[in-house]
Protein backbone atom coordinates (compact mmCIF):
# COMPACT_ATOMS: atom_id res chain seq x y z
CA UNK A 1 0.00 0.00 0.00
CA UNK A 2 3.34 2.24 0.31
CA UNK A 3 2.67 3.09 -3.92
CA UNK A 4 -0.87 4.64 -2.89
CA UNK A 5 -2.48 7.70 -1.31
CA UNK A 6 -5.73 7.60 -0.75
CA UNK A 7 -7.09 10.93 -0.22
CA UNK A 8 -10.39 13.26 -1.33
CA UNK A 9 -11.03 14.06 -4.43
CA UNK A 10 -10.34 17.63 -6.00
CA UNK A 11 -11.33 19.28 -8.76
CA UNK A 12 -8.85 18.15 -11.19
CA UNK A 13 -9.09 14.18 -10.28
CA UNK A 14 -12.74 14.45 -11.37
CA UNK A 15 -12.09 13.35 -15.35
CA UNK A 16 -9.84 10.27 -14.25
CA UNK A 17 -12.18 9.45 -11.69
CA UNK A 18 -14.46 9.07 -14.31
CA UNK A 19 -12.49 7.12 -16.21
CA UNK A 20 -11.81 4.79 -13.59
CA UNK A 21 -15.70 4.34 -12.86
CA UNK A 22 -16.53 4.28 -16.91
CA UNK A 23 -14.09 1.54 -17.59
CA UNK A 24 -15.86 -0.19 -14.61
CA UNK A 25 -19.19 -0.17 -15.70
CA UNK A 26 -18.17 -1.45 -19.43
CA UNK A 27 -15.30 -3.51 -18.86
CA UNK A 28 -16.63 -5.35 -15.12
CA UNK A 29 -20.32 -4.79 -15.35
CA UNK A 30 -21.06 -5.27 -19.40
CA UNK A 31 -23.79 -2.89 -18.80
CA UNK A 32 -21.93 0.09 -20.15
CA UNK A 33 -23.19 3.28 -19.50
CA UNK A 34 -26.82 3.63 -18.26
CA UNK A 35 -28.21 6.87 -17.62
CA UNK A 36 -31.11 5.94 -14.72
CA UNK A 37 -27.82 4.16 -13.04
CA UNK A 38 -24.88 6.24 -13.49
CA UNK A 39 -26.05 9.79 -13.66
CA UNK A 40 -23.18 10.30 -10.93
CA UNK A 41 -20.48 9.01 -12.99
CA UNK A 42 -20.85 11.61 -15.67
CA UNK A 43 -21.21 14.59 -13.14
CA UNK A 44 -19.56 13.06 -9.56
CA UNK A 45 -18.40 17.05 -8.45
CA UNK A 46 -22.31 17.55 -8.08
CA UNK A 47 -23.32 13.74 -7.03
CA UNK A 48 -20.26 13.85 -4.43
CA UNK A 49 -18.38 16.72 -4.10
CA UNK A 50 -20.74 19.66 -3.52
CA UNK A 51 -23.08 17.78 -0.96
CA UNK A 52 -21.55 18.24 2.62
CA UNK A 53 -22.36 14.30 3.50
CA UNK A 54 -21.26 12.85 0.68
CA UNK A 55 -17.73 12.22 -0.35
CA UNK A 56 -15.74 10.93 -3.81
CA UNK A 57 -12.13 9.49 -2.80
CA UNK A 58 -9.57 8.99 -5.06
CA UNK A 59 -6.74 6.25 -4.97
CA UNK A 60 -3.66 7.85 -6.91
CA UNK A 61 -0.25 5.82 -7.69
CA UNK A 62 2.28 7.71 -6.03
CA UNK A 63 4.47 6.66 -8.84
CA UNK A 64 3.02 7.76 -11.59
CA UNK A 65 0.10 9.69 -10.56
CA UNK A 66 -2.54 8.02 -11.87
CA UNK A 67 -5.70 7.73 -10.48
CA UNK A 68 -6.31 4.18 -10.42
CA UNK A 69 -9.31 3.85 -7.96
CA UNK A 70 -12.40 5.75 -6.72
CA UNK A 71 -14.89 5.03 -3.54
CA UNK A 72 -17.59 7.34 -2.71
CA UNK A 73 -20.49 7.77 -0.04
CA UNK A 74 -23.47 9.25 -0.13
CA UNK A 75 -26.73 10.25 1.99
CA UNK A 76 -29.04 8.38 -0.50
CA UNK A 77 -30.67 5.02 0.59
CA UNK A 78 -31.36 2.37 -2.41
CA UNK A 79 -34.23 3.37 -4.16
CA UNK A 80 -37.75 1.22 -5.15
CA UNK A 81 -37.61 0.26 -8.20
CA UNK A 82 -34.94 -1.55 -8.82
CA UNK A 83 -34.10 -2.56 -5.64
CA UNK A 84 -36.86 -4.28 -3.22
CA UNK A 85 -39.36 -2.35 -1.50
CA UNK A 86 -38.22 -3.65 1.95
CA UNK A 87 -34.42 -2.94 1.19
CA UNK A 88 -35.45 0.48 0.01
CA UNK A 89 -37.61 0.80 3.76
CA UNK A 90 -34.95 -0.61 5.80
CA UNK A 91 -32.05 1.74 4.20
CA UNK A 92 -34.13 5.33 4.01
CA UNK A 93 -31.98 8.16 2.22
CA UNK A 94 -30.66 10.37 4.90
CA UNK A 95 -29.83 7.55 8.06
CA UNK A 96 -28.01 5.39 5.34
CA UNK A 97 -24.38 5.96 3.97
CA UNK A 98 -24.69 3.92 0.79
CA UNK A 99 -21.19 3.13 -0.36
CA UNK A 100 -20.44 3.84 -4.13
CA UNK A 101 -18.37 3.29 -6.97
CA UNK A 102 -15.51 1.37 -5.20
CA UNK A 103 -13.71 0.49 -8.36
CA UNK A 104 -10.14 -0.17 -8.67
CA UNK A 105 -8.36 -0.81 -11.97
CA UNK A 106 -7.47 -4.63 -12.81
CA UNK A 107 -3.73 -4.05 -12.97
CA UNK A 108 -4.06 -2.52 -9.20
CA UNK A 109 -6.24 -5.02 -7.76
CA UNK A 110 -5.48 -7.00 -4.79
CA UNK A 111 -3.39 -4.59 -2.98
CA UNK A 112 -5.42 -3.53 -0.30
CA UNK A 113 -6.43 -0.39 -2.08
CA UNK A 114 -10.37 -1.00 -1.68
CA UNK A 115 -10.18 -2.01 1.36
CA UNK A 116 -8.19 1.25 2.51
CA UNK A 117 -10.57 3.10 0.25
CA UNK A 118 -13.74 1.94 2.45
CA UNK A 119 -11.88 2.07 5.74
CA UNK A 120 -11.32 5.84 5.11
CA UNK A 121 -15.32 5.86 3.68
CA UNK A 122 -16.67 4.45 7.17
CA UNK A 123 -14.16 6.91 9.08
CA UNK A 124 -16.18 9.55 7.12
CA UNK A 125 -19.12 7.52 8.13
CA UNK A 126 -18.26 7.57 11.27
CA UNK A 127 -17.26 11.30 11.65
CA UNK A 128 -20.75 12.51 10.05
CA UNK A 129 -22.61 10.93 13.60
CA UNK A 130 -25.87 11.51 11.62
CA UNK A 131 -25.86 7.85 9.94
CA UNK A 132 -27.85 4.74 11.23
CA UNK A 133 -26.74 2.21 8.55
CA UNK A 134 -24.28 1.90 6.35
CA UNK A 135 -25.53 0.11 2.83
CA UNK A 136 -24.08 -1.78 -0.67
CA UNK A 137 -25.22 -3.40 -3.36
CA UNK A 138 -22.88 -5.54 -5.54
CA UNK A 139 -22.86 -7.44 -8.40
CA UNK A 140 -21.43 -11.17 -7.86
CA UNK A 141 -20.58 -11.80 -11.48
CA UNK A 142 -17.74 -9.56 -11.22
CA UNK A 143 -15.06 -11.50 -10.29
CA UNK A 144 -13.80 -10.85 -6.29
CA UNK A 145 -16.94 -8.70 -5.54
CA UNK A 146 -18.90 -10.71 -3.30
CA UNK A 147 -16.05 -12.64 -1.08
CA UNK A 148 -14.86 -8.90 -0.71
CA UNK A 149 -17.98 -7.50 0.62
CA UNK A 150 -18.98 -10.81 2.66
CA UNK A 151 -15.45 -9.75 4.25
CA UNK A 152 -16.68 -6.43 5.30
CA UNK A 153 -20.10 -6.83 5.94
CA UNK A 154 -23.38 -8.97 6.18
CA UNK A 155 -25.62 -9.89 2.82
CA UNK A 156 -28.93 -8.67 4.05
CA UNK A 157 -30.73 -9.50 0.54
CA UNK A 158 -29.75 -11.84 -2.41
CA UNK A 159 -31.73 -11.60 -5.01
CA UNK A 160 -30.10 -14.99 -6.73
CA UNK A 161 -32.07 -16.58 -4.22
CA UNK A 162 -35.47 -15.12 -5.01
CA UNK A 163 -36.54 -17.43 -7.14
CA UNK A 164 -38.67 -16.02 -9.52
CA UNK A 165 -36.06 -14.36 -11.93
CA UNK A 166 -37.01 -10.97 -10.96
CA UNK A 167 -34.41 -8.15 -9.66
CA UNK A 168 -30.96 -7.52 -10.65
CA UNK A 169 -29.41 -10.34 -9.42
CA UNK A 170 -27.23 -8.67 -7.12
CA UNK A 171 -26.43 -8.39 -3.56
CA UNK A 172 -27.12 -6.30 -0.70
CA UNK A 173 -25.09 -6.11 1.89
CA UNK A 174 -24.83 -4.13 5.47
CA UNK A 175 -21.54 -3.02 7.09
CA UNK A 176 -21.40 -2.33 10.76
CA UNK A 177 -21.15 1.32 11.23
CA UNK A 178 -17.88 0.52 13.68
CA UNK A 179 -16.02 -0.85 10.19
CA UNK A 180 -13.04 1.44 9.60
CA UNK A 181 -9.72 1.18 11.04
CA UNK A 182 -11.13 2.07 14.54
CA UNK A 183 -12.96 -1.40 14.90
Amino acid sequence: MRNYCIRSAEPDDLDAARAVMLDTVYRDFGTGYVPRWHGDIIDPANAYLAPPRHTLLVAVDRRDGGVVGTAAVDARGPLHPPNPRWVAERYPSGATAQLRRVYVRPEHRRRGVARRMVEALLDFVAADGRYRAVYLHTDPAVPGAEAFWRSLGKVVHDERADGQGQGQGVLHFEIPLGGGRRA
